[in-house]
Formats: structure tokens, sequence, C-alpha cells
């Protein structure tokens, strides 16, 4: 295996090409894995969509077939988990790709280079701090929109392909499922970009920069969730006491409706056929049901509302750091100039 050109040193890049040519030569090892790791996940997820769940929906048609009808359940029960499995690792990985680089721009991109000094070094020479930090965010910002936003298109695809068709598929609303099909894995990504620029000008540590770089991808995905069903309006389904609750989405609220028309907490009784239930709700004044959720037509509005906000948060990350940035270099700068004088 042929080893790698050495990069080319801080001096030389910066008096050449200081900007995406000098970027991309300093962190070449990250861009070839970045590379091959979106490859593979590409390769896989096509082979999920392809041959995997083809031969996972001739499975569950055979079992329908066979075992619904009390044949001799004859299938192909190593391919239903096979589906499941490369489908269940797939997607998990897409969803730690924010965090993956996260951890790299906070460690590398910005805590390493400005704790060992690389990033001032190249302030003294013809890269200005607003333009190292610039190149620093514009360039890997491309780079992980185009990787992470062709995985999610090819894991929707690959979805779009098992829905209706493998009675074990994920619903889309499912919460890895959810994010994985949509843009907000995107922007989670670049939340994780502006994250690492932020902590790396703020810490100017590797191991803290990369620690509070996860910490933001992980608090905003979390708030995300919770936000995310209240970002649309929702659709609220009543339903009678013996019919129990109905409506599959993304559930948002649900419980008992009174005589008076308030909703109030279910006490999880169950549905009237249940001993005793009928008591329980006759003192609660219960007379149905009520379920507040998003149907599968909200998937889009959720998810670019989302994004949105997101994206705006990642903003928001990057404008602080270029802020923090500018308040830090200024006062040496000013120093200099002085003693200079």
């Amino acid at each position: 295996m042929t080893a790698l050109a050495p990069s080319p040193t801080l001096s030389e890049t910066t008096r050449t090409t200081p900007g995406a040519g000098w970027l991309l030569r300093l962190h070449r090892p990250a861009l070839y894995l970045w590379i091959g790791a979106v490859a593979v996940l590409a390769v896989v997820l096509l082979w999920l969509g392809g041959p995997l769940t083809d031969s996972a929906a001739t499975a569950w048609r055979e079992y329908d077939k066979s075992c619904d009808t009390g044949g001799s359940c004859r299938y192909d029960q190593d391919s239903i988990v096979r589906y499941k499995d490369v489908y269940a690792y797939t997607t998990a990985a897409l969803t730690a790709l924010p965090f993956v680089v996260a951890a790299w721009a906070g460690a590398a991109l910005f805590g390493r280079e400005l704790e060992h000094g690389t990033a001032q070094l190249a302030w003294t020479q013809n890269l200005s701090p607003t333009r190292w930090l610039t190149t620093k965010l514009i360039v890997p910002a491309v780079l992980v929109t185009a990787g992470t936003g062709l995985l999610v298109a090819l894991h929707r695809v690959m979805w779009t392909a098992g829905d209706g068709r493998i009675d074990t598929a994920d619903a889309w609303y499912a919460n890895l499922t959810l994010h994985a099909n949509g843009p907000t894995t995107v922007a989670f990504a670049l939340t994780g970009l502006a994250g690492g620029a932020l902590a790396g000008v703020l810490l100017r540590r590797t191991l803290p920069a990369l620690t509070l770089a996860l910490a933001c991808v992980a608090a905003l995905r979390f708030l995300a969730d919770q936000l995310m069903p209240h970002l649309w309006p929702a659709v609220t389904q009543v339903t009678s006491l013996a019919d129990g609750y109905r409506g599959s989405g993304l559930n948002v609220d649900s419980g008992l409706v009174t005589a008076t028309g308030a909703h109030i907490a279910d006490p999880g009784c169950g549905s009237t056929i249940v001993a005793g239930c009928k008591t329980v709700y006759a003192d609660l004044d219960a007379t149905g049901f009520y379920t507040t959720y998003h149907p599968e037509s909200h998937y889009w509005p959720l998810q670019l509302t989302t994004t949105a906000l997101v994206l705006a948060v990642a903003a928001a990350l990057a404008v602080t750091a270029f802020v923090l940035l500018k308040r830090s270099t200024a006062a040496p700068a000013r120093v200099r100039t002085e003693a200079a004088a």
C-alpha cells in the first residue's frame, strides 16, 4: 500500500494557496476518510434498497401465505433478519455522522490548530483570522452537505422501497428513521461543524473543544425532538370509549375527553371491554378518547420547519465563533501595532 505524501508545510501552503486547496491538503487524511465512509454507506444503502428489500419482501409474502393460513410456515427467515440488521446498522451510522463531524471539527479542524499555534502562524503571513475561519467553515460545509445529503436521499429511497412490503419495517415516525430520511440530518451535521468552530475558538484546546462540540449536537438533537411535534399544527381524532385510541403517526398528546369537551389525563384503564373501566370512566365523566398526532402527510412540513430552526442555530454558532475570534485577535494586533510605532 502506497504511503500518503506528507502535507506541505504551513508556510508553503499559506504563501501559495491560502484557500480551499490549502485546507484540503492540510486535512487530506480526513478528506479521504470522509469520501470513503460516504462511498461505503452509499453502496450499502443501494444494496439494502434493492436486493435485500426484494428478498425480505418475498419472505414476508411467503410467511403471510403459509403461516397465516395454517400452512407449514415455510419462509426465508434469514432474509428478513438480514434486512432488519443492515437497516439498523446503516440508519445508526447515518445518525452518528453529525457527531463524527462535530468531533472532527472541534478536535482537529479548530481546537488542535489553535492549541498548537498552527492557526496563529498562518495569521502572521497572508491569511487573516477571518479568512482562516471562513475557509475552514465553507469548504467542509460543502463537503459535509454533499456527502450527508446524498446518504439521506439514498436512505429515503431505500426506506420507500420497503414501505408497505416489509411488515417489520420502521414507521416513518420512528425517531432514527424520521431524521435519517430527511434534511434534519444534514442540518445536524452542519451544526456539528459550526459547534466545533465555536468550541475551538472559545476553548483553544483539542479535547475540551471536541467535548463541547459533541454536547452542542446532542443538546440540539434532543431539543429538536422535543420541539418538532409542536412546529406544525397537529390533527386531533376523538373516538368512543369502546373503540379506544385511533390515529397513527407522530404522537403529540392523548387522553380522555369529558362530557364538557375537556381533555384530561388517561388513568390507563383501557377500553370499556376491560372489566371495571366503565366505572372508572363514569367517575371521571369521560365520554371518549382523543389522540393528537401528525399523519404522514405532515412529514415534509415537520422536516422543513425543524431543518430551518436547526440551521438558524448553526448560523448563530458560526457568527458567535467569528465574533469571539475577532475579539481575541484584535487586542494582540493592537499591541503589536503600538509596539511597532
